[in-house]
């Protein structure tokens, strides 16, 4: 399916590796211009030019997202390299496991500048040229854990649900503008954040034998998920989360 992006600006944060860096190869596919972002330089850049070995047209700044002046100075700095963008995917490495009566206020800080003030600063920074322009998609990389919190991972259910709630009341306000606002909650997939949670070979077994599909999750696969909801065709999917987590989420709704 030609998603109909050619052409477009596609901002990519968390894009040196895992989901993020799978979802602007997709987006590349598609022959999106590319902006993508990551705090570590040398291994955005790396990214950047692998992406380019396939013909992208790929700028890389690297910034912090949980920094709200290294976000005012990503945006500004898109802007003036490849113009404003038309798709954002706002994607972040997981804040730190920890116990919820256990976390201290400083974690919690961190989470919340990182999970939650990152999506809420770039959606809030790339939608007055969406408005303008009359066009616009915003996806925001979340978990299954907004449906289903996952044990141990307190800052990643809070803020990652406050993500969601913030997409669907922001979806609202700008359907008219013809700016659709998403979220893909992605399950257990094969990255170096799987590899941080579960790294011995006995416990990631256990935690294969609880999924319905049998394996883990490719990120090719989520970014499927989010370059579909990028696409002219998902112009009237909005303030929507789509799970892509092989059948783990049990509940109707």
């Amino acid at each position: 399916m030609d998603l109909q992006v050619e052409g477009k600006t596609a901002l990519v944060t968390g894009a040196s590796k895992g989901i993020g860096f799978a979802t602007a190869a997709a987006l590349a596919a598609e022959g999106a211009r590319l902006v993508v972002n990551a705090r570590d330089a040398a291994g955005l850049e790396a990214a950047a030019e692998r992406l380019r070995a396939t013909g992208a047209d790929v700028v890389a700044i690297a910034g912090d997202v949980s920094n709200a002046r290294q976000i005012k100075a990503l945006l500004a700095a898109t802007k003036e390299r490849a113009g404003a963008p038309d798709i954002l995917v706002s994607n972040a490495g997981g804040p730190p496991a920890g116990a919820a009566a256990l976390l201290d206020d400083a974690a919690w800080a961190k989470g919340y500048d990182l999970t939650l003030m990152s999506a809420v600063r770039l959606a809030r920074g790339v939608l007055p040229a969406m408005r303008a322009a009359g066009w616009g998609r915003i996806v925001f990389v979340t978990s299954l854990s907004v449906k289903e919190p996952v044990a141990n991972l307190t800052l990643s259910n809070a803020f990652r649900a406050g993500v969601t709630a913030f997409s669907r009341t922001l979806a609202s306000e700008v359907a008219e503008h013809g700016v659709t606002v998403n979220a893909v909650a992605p399950g257990y997939t094969a990255t170096e954040r799987l590899d941080e949670l579960f790294a011995d070979d006995y416990a990631r077994a256990r935690l294969v034998a609880t999924i319905p599909a049998k394996r883990f999750a490719d990120p090719a696969e989520v970014a499927s998920a989010v370059a579909y909801l990028c696409s002219v065709q998902a112009g009237y999917v909005t303030g929507q989360t789509l799970l892509v987590d092989g059948g783990v989420v049990g509940s109707t709704y």
